[in-house]
């Protein structure tokens, strides 16, 4: 007996970035699992990042209801569209570098926007859902967050029509890292905790995308919590021929704090150390970069070999995966972000490139690194060990011989984890 479930999601194509990635793959794949998705997104949302090719993998026949939305980033770009724009996208400025409009408007999107700038959709989406919800017989609702607001929206239909409710997490809410760079007063933020722990403890079920944050949730919540990591697909992508030189890229955003200080001393002092090294090398970014990353870069005299592509499209960005010869994974050195799993992980780890990750001790990516032996993961201090483990790549990239050997993939298929969502709903 087919099914029908009602999807609330603030991204959706054109919208690009890897927030869309995750329920556009769900909703390719649900049908094939007797469930039928109703997709509830934003009329006329603000998307930092777009994305128009990710509009031609919306399957066909897809129902996808549109709701007006009035969102206050569109206010804050007319006094700084710059600011605005980074800030949405979750790029802050570390706080001896931020100007007085930036540090007014992150005041302003903390204190007064609870729990984000998407809040004013709440009270009008929950009623024009509660009639189409009963309309159609829809007997399971799933909300997804960031924006962690709509997860209110499932709460109040929820308590209003008594409908199944999963509440999936694709970031922690209180516990990430930016959240502490809102300026929030006590009370805001004892505001944010009250709904985070709402939200919990009313939802039928809960999903979240790593280990650590399933560990966290389950102090605050006897739920059932369920981990559904981000995974990868089969992207018919055209055949593609490895960089010439030693290219280590970046695929995503690199933030003011995800800036690998110690990784640009070892590239630096392998320039200066290793003939021939200077001539091959190469660093390539896609994505946005802060502005303290390139100054650091510039400290170590690494900006003559940067290839900053700047942001493009997800198909594109899988053809620099997987003709980079290595893949730089870096995450903020941070307790709070033992949690993050980026969906571009998944995505690397089928490129067949080795990957060379950084972040804090005891993180997932660090288990799911070792776990698929698809690369290297290094903490912060491993000055030395990333030194031997980039010449061992080069020697290898020089005797055309660097590849990575992975193992037991099948399990992060955007398939295999539909399924087991499928089986939630």
């Amino acid at each position: 007996m087919r099914k029908k479930a009602l999807i609330i999601t603030y991204y959706w194509p054109p919208a690009g970035g890897p927030g869309v990635q995750r329920w556009l793959k769900f909703v390719k794949y649900l049908p094939e699992f007797n469930i039928d998705p109703v997709v509830f997104i934003p009329e006329n949302p603000n998307y930092a990042l777009r994305d128009d090719s990710l509009v031609d993998e919306v399957p066909d026949g897809v129902t996808i209801l549109k709701f007006p939305i009035k969102e206050p980033y569109k206010l804050a770009r007319f006094f700084s569209k710059k600011k605005s724009n980074t800030i949405s996208k979750g790029i802050i400025s570390e706080e001896r570098n931020q100007s007085l409009i930036e540090k007014i408007m992150l005041y302003v999107r903390g204190n007064f926007f609870i729990p984000d700038a998407r809040k004013n959709w709440v009270t009008p989406s929950v009623k024009f859902l509660s009639d189409y919800i009963s309309k159609e017989t829809i007997e399971t609702i799933i909300t997804t967050g960031p924006p962690h607001s709509l997860h209110l929206i499932g709460m109040q239909l929820k308590d209003r029509l008594g409908v199944k409710w999963i509440a999936d997490f694709r970031d922690p809410w209180t516990t990430i890292g930016y959240h502490k760079k809102l300026k929030l007063t006590r009370r805001s933020q004892k505001k944010h905790s009250f709904l985070e722990r709402s939200v919990l403890n009313s939802a039928d079920q809960v999903i979240v995308t790593s280990f650590v944050t399933k560990d966290v949730f389950s102090e605050m919540t006897p739920k059932p919590i369920e981990v559904i990591t981000n995974g990868y697909d089969y992207e018919p992508v055209e055949a593609v021929d490895l960089d010439a030189k030693f290219s280590l890229a970046h695929i995503g955003s690199l933030l003011s704090k995800r800036n690998p200080e110690i990784l640009w001393s070892v590239l630096s002092d392998l320039v200066n150390e290793v003939p021939g090294f200077s001539s091959n090398f190469q660093l390539n970014f896609v994505g946005a970069v802060s502005g303290e990353v390139m100054q650091s870069l510039e400290n170590y005299n690494l900006s003559s070999f940067v290839n900053d592509i700047g942001y493009i499209s997800h198909k594109e960005a899988v053809k620099f995966q997987r003709k980079s010869q290595v893949l730089l994974l870096i995450e903020i050195d941070s307790e709070d972000t033992r949690s993050i799993i980026p969906g571009k992980l998944f995505e690397y780890m089928v490129s067949n490139r080795p990957i060379m990750a950084m972040g804090p001790k005891g993180s997932d990516v660090e288990k799911l690194i070792k776990e698929t032996n698809t690369g290297n993961y290094f903490y912060y201090s491993d000055y030395d060990s990333l030194k031997t483990t980039i010449m061992d790549h080069y020697k290898a990239y020089k005797a055309n011989s660097l590849e990575s050997f992975p193992i037991g993939l099948q399990k992060y298929s955007r398939k295999k984890l539909t399924e087991t969502l499928s089986k939630l709903i």
